[in-house]
């Protein structure tokens, strides 16, 4: 596996990404960019950021109640943010890094793994065209740390109601055929899309239910029941602020950006997909402190991602892709909480609403997104679900903490140099 073959897809750097680059390929004009906010306004509900979660937020809205009026803002196009850059997996996500209670524990476990259903029943009513396919999940260790972390999640599954295997390294070659495996496990719970293909189309669904979309629309400012954009200001009654966006000043929890890269092959031939042994839709996770996720796309590409530097690792566990050309490299951006723990919540006193990821790779996934869209509509239309019990939910912003990405940046890094020390010294010394 080696650097560009030749010149760059376009000098648009949108077509460096894989997804935007396939989807223009077919139509030029599969994706013109929306206008931006006109002036001031009002809403029932402004989003801030047309992410995966904030757009799933203001689909469950609509189906709630379509009368209220909700308007996405975005600063940029959607899709063209982390949630169109990603690797496209869709995973019932890991055990909740926090401890919690055995059943809240199991009550999330169980929501997330109906989120990869959910996902794909709205896909299909909704008609969007984003290759959604079931393929589980494969990790792998290549490790004696990995292996015991494994080994742990396998032993703990049925307590969460997750369905776990562990696999020795001949039954690991079953779903992949990786260098070096130790131990793996396998889990039903995952599947695959095209992440931009899915952004862009349930935009498209939000506008259909009445909902708004504006697009180049940056916010300066997030405050109780207004967002103050470059292009006029919104007043609402709730204000939900996701993803990137909530770096924005005024956002109601602290975070930490975290980098990521990506790469993809061209379309590989059969002879090599059969030395990989990978199929269409299974995700795979190499388990270390800096994880590399790959899936392999319905053209028959190969798709990378991890923190900068991690994808470079593919040749080392896929040997067979020596020889083979990176067509694609983009770069994206994944927004964490600065605590490193997942959050979705409202305070009712303001009226802002929020939803953080956490995790080592920081990147939720399609499956997860949507619950977290799901548990911001019962939220703000009051609706007293199961889902507005799950552990993920607050009431209010973590006490002790100022909001914003300025204080967190420093943590980023140090967490990043850690993780990268952690897996040299797991690799070297065999120890955790």
């Amino acid at each position: 596996m080696h650097d560009h073959d030749g010149p760059a897809p376009t000098t648009d750097p949108l077509r460096r990404v894989l997804w935007w680059d396939r989807l223009l390929a077919d139509d030029p004009g599969a994706a013109p960019p929306r206008p931006p906010l006109d002036g001031d306004t009002t809403a029932d509900v402004v989003v801030v950021g047309a992410g995966l979660t904030g757009l799933w937020a203001a689909y469950y809205l609509l189906d709630a109640d379509p009368s209220l009026d909700v308007l996405v803002v975005d600063a940029g196009r959607s899709g063209a943010g982390t949630a169109g850059r990603s690797t496209g997996a869709a995973p019932a996500g890991r055990p909740a890094a926090v401890a919690h209670a055995p059943a809240a524990e199991r009550e999330l476990r169980a929501a997330l793994r109906d989120s990869v259903v959910e996902l794909g029943g709205v896909l299909a009513a909704e008609e969007i065209d984003a290759g959604f396919l079931y393929g589980g999940l494969v990790r792998l260790a290549r490790t004696g740390p990995a292996v015991d972390r494994l080994a742990a999640d396998a032993a703990a599954a049925p307590q969460r109601g997750d369905e776990v295997h562990l696999l020795d390294p001949v039954a690991a070659g079953r779903y992949v055929h990786a260098d070096g495996v130790l131990a793996a496990t396998w889990t039903p719970d995952a599947a695959h899309v095209d992440p931009l293909r899915l952004v862009r189309g349930l935009a498209h669904v939000v506008e259909l239910r009445g909902g708004r979309v504006a697009e180049h629309t940056r916010a300066l400012r997030v405050a109780p029941r207004a967002v103050v954009t470059d292009q006029g200001t919104v007043r609402a009654r709730h204000v939900v602020v996701t993803g990137g966006a909530l770096a924005v000043p005024g956002s109601p929890v602290p975070v930490v950006r975290r980098p990521v890269r990506l790469l993809a092959t061209g379309a590989l031939p059969g002879d090599v997909w059969d030395a990989l042994g990978l199929r269409t839709g299974v995700t795979v996770v190499e388990d270390r402190n800096r994880p590399l996720t790959l899936v392999r796309t319905a053209d028959d590409r190969l798709v990378a991602g991890g923190a900068p530097g991690v994808p470079e690792r593919v040749p080392q566990l896929l040997p067979a892709l020596h020889d083979h050309a990176v067509r694609h490299t983009w770069d994206a951006a994944v927004t964490t909480a600065a605590d490193g723990r997942r959050t979705v919540g409202l305070d009712r006193g303001t009226g802002l609403a929020w939803s953080v990821g956490g995790g080592p790779d920081g990147h939720d996934g399609a499956a997860v997104t949507n619950l977290a869209g799901r548990v911001l509509a019962d939220l703000l239309t009051g609706t007293e679900s199961p889902l507005v019990g799950l552990p993920w939910v607050a009431t209010a912003p973590a006490a002790g903490h100022r909001p914003g990405v300025r204080t967190a940046v420093p943590r980023a890094a140090v967490r990043g140099a850690a993780a990268a020390w952690a897996d040299r010294v797991e690799e070297r010394r065999g120890r955790t």
